[in-house]
């Protein structure tokens, strides 16, 4: 069950039209998930969003949850920082698991359609 508080503090629902993804309601959909009562998947199909938008989000809201509960807190250009370098690691991941296919594709090849298919 999605829930966000409202203006008096209660929970609520998150409603399924959303119009504008503040802050509030990214941050209710993300411990949402967090707490297991739905998925990235389910979320993005129910409020028309993309399942990258939502992981984006979790990543985000973790990074700043980590980062709140150091001792001495980096400023928010450290955090953009270290996002930057964790990102480009991925990319570079992404990459070597690219070049590695193409050399497979290499040594194994798809047979070419014969002119009967």
């Amino acid at each position: 069950m999605n829930e966000e508080r409202d203006e008096n503090g209660t929970r609520g629902e998150l409603p399924e039209d959303i119009q504008r993804w503040t802050a509030k309601r990214r941050a209710a959909l993300v411990l949402s998930i967090l707490k297991g009562e739905t998925t990235a998947v389910e979320a993005a199909r129910k409020h028309d969003l993309t399942v990258a938008d939502i992981e984006s989000w979790r990543d985000t809201f973790l990074l700043a949850a980590e980062n709140a509960l150091r001792s001495r807190p980096k400023d928010e250009e450290a955090l953009h920082q270290e996002q930057v370098k964790k990102l480009e690691r991925k990319v570079g991941q992404l990459i070597m698991e690219l070049d590695i296919a193409r050399e497979a594709m290499k040594l194994h090849p798809f047979p070419e359609p014969t002119s009967d298919e």
